[in-house]
């Protein structure tokens, strides 16, 4: 530390801000460590003070580090995927939240396509997993009739299959309510945002979530606020507070096999929920692409406790994979109205094709038996899975699921860092730390739809000698 090689010719200030960076990510600086002060780093380095001045200010600006006057200069608190690394040509051009990456992520996506890597980190269904549907053949005339059937607010055919289905399966109230097709859910609630909250607006959401790793928040000016959660769901005493205290304007919750700790929300705490937002007159999107992976009956969503309160979110993404962009929104009325009208403003408006494909799949005659089959897949997956972690039980915890994709391993012993987590890389385990969806770093996200039966032990045997690792580095530690 604090030593830098005067014969490169890169700048001083640039040798610094890397090496404090690469510091914070390999774990020698923590979180809230204090840095030597301006002085002693400049004889440390053997440079101007104002060499160190600069370096200090390029990490600031870029999230890694804190300054405060009288309590000095400390690494920040707050989540790793928030933080850069240094862009020092085109930065000014290249600053949009869009294109900046954690370097964990970007790291990850490189492995991706790698033969001997298992990738437990992307959010959908494995290829053979995904139903085979046979799709009419169609002429380019049907094309322009089944065009006309378009509306503001989606292909008329598929909406009122969505409708129906919504009531009939999902026990969703559709009397003064209206739905808006979109493609794919993540475009929905970027529509929401963009309509009902101005920049400098406050949200919550649970924490972890999600939401923290995508990029939208930052580029609308957006404030997002978690709010911990327990076994129940997301904590009601904390959350009013923050209403109180912060001005939430909107909340977004994710309440059935959330993302990314696969909990489920009580039937109780969904009531609370609703009146404390009803107290508060304060609108929720209810994100509910999980649905129908479930492994029991579902509880009553938060659209059918609170109707006129809720958003209600949904998606076709996660069973008939992302190449299917169809997602939707089911509100009163007025607002879906006021969102067909911003979204064709935006010029958003979602392909024909998609819808197309979406029909043909939701009305086949073999639709619910192939997604009963799918169903007892992922119990089967889910119940091999908790199998091969029983060896592991003295150093990772989980929760059993009632369904979606995900589980949520925490590790039971010391504070990991981030050259812990880079074990699970070097040893070609893809998997979502913690830290890319909160401020905690103790757990990680794993897929475990997509792990069949011949990769249970690869599994099993690398998760295994990355525990070992772990354990080995912090008894020398």
């Amino acid at each position: 530390m604090w030593q830098i090689n005067k014969q490169d010719k890169k700048p001083l200030y640039q040798q610094i801000t890397s090496q404090i960076i690469q510091a914070i990510q390999q774990g020698q600086l923590m979180p809230g460590d204090k840095l030597p002060p301006e002085r002693q780093l400049a004889q440390s380095y053997e440079v101007n003070r104002s060499t160190v001045v600069r370096a200090l200010e390029e990490l600031v600006s870029l999230g890694w580090i804190t300054r405060k006057q009288g309590s000095g200069t400390r690494v920040a608190q707050g989540r790793w995927g928030s933080r850069q690394l240094l862009m020092n040509q085109w930065r000014s051009l290249l600053s949009s939240p869009f294109l900046k990456e954690d370097p964990y992520v970007s790291e990850l996506k490189q492995k991706q396509n790698t033969v001997d890597t298992l990738d437990l980190y992307t959010g959908d269904l494995p290829a053979e997993l995904i139903p085979d549907f046979e799709f009419p053949a169609i002429t380019w005339e049907q094309v322009l009739y089944e065009e006309k059937k378009i509306h503001p607010t989606g292909y008329l055919p598929l909406k009122q299959h969505l409708l129906n289905h919504l009531a009939r399966e999902f026990a969703l109230p559709t009397k003064g309510q209206d739905l808006l097709i979109t493609s794919g859910s993540t475009q929905g609630i970027f529509l929401l945002i963009q309509v009902l909250l101005d920049t400098g607006s406050y949200m919550a959401t649970e924490d972890p979530s999600f939401l923290f790793a995508l990029p939208l928040f930052a580029s609308l000016g957006i404030h997002l606020i978690g709010i911990k959660q327990d076994d129940e769901g997301i904590d009601c005493q904390e959350l009013e507070h923050a209403i109180q205290t912060k001005k939430i304007k909107l909340l977004y919750l994710n309440p059935n096999y959330q993302n990314p700790t696969g909990r489920t929300m009580s039937l109780v705490r969904r009531k609370e929920v609703v009146a404390l937002c009803e107290k508060y007159h304060l609108p929720i999107i209810e994100d509910d692409v999980f649905h129908e992976l479930g492994f029991t009956e579902a509880l009553p969503s938060l659209k059918s406790l609170a109707p006129d309160q809720v958003i209600y979110v949904g998606s076709l993404s996660k069973i008939f994979g992302s190449t299917i962009k169809i997602g939707w929104l089911l509100a009163p009325q007025t607002l879906i109205t006021s969102l067909a009208s911003a979204k064709k403003r935006m010029e958003s408006e979602t392909d024909l094709f998609p819808q197309l494909l979406a029909t043909a799949a939701l009305t086949s005659t073999n639709y619910e038996q192939k997604q009963t089959q799918l169903l007892e897949e992922l119990r089967h997956r889910s119940q091999n899975f908790e199998h091969v972690m029983m060896p592991l039980a003295a150093d990772w915890s989980y929760a059993p699921i009632q369904g979606g994709l995900y589980y949520w391993l925490t590790w039971r012993h010391q504070i990991l860092t981030r050259k812990d987590w880079q074990l699970f890389l070097e040893e070609n385990l893809l998997t979502a730390p913690a830290f890319l969806f909160s401020n905690e770093t103790m757990s990680v996200r794993i897929n475990y739809t997509r792990l069949s039966t011949a990769q249970l032990a690869l599994f099993q045997q690398t998760l295994m000698r990355i525990t070992e690792r772990i354990r080995k580095d912090a008894v020398y530690e």
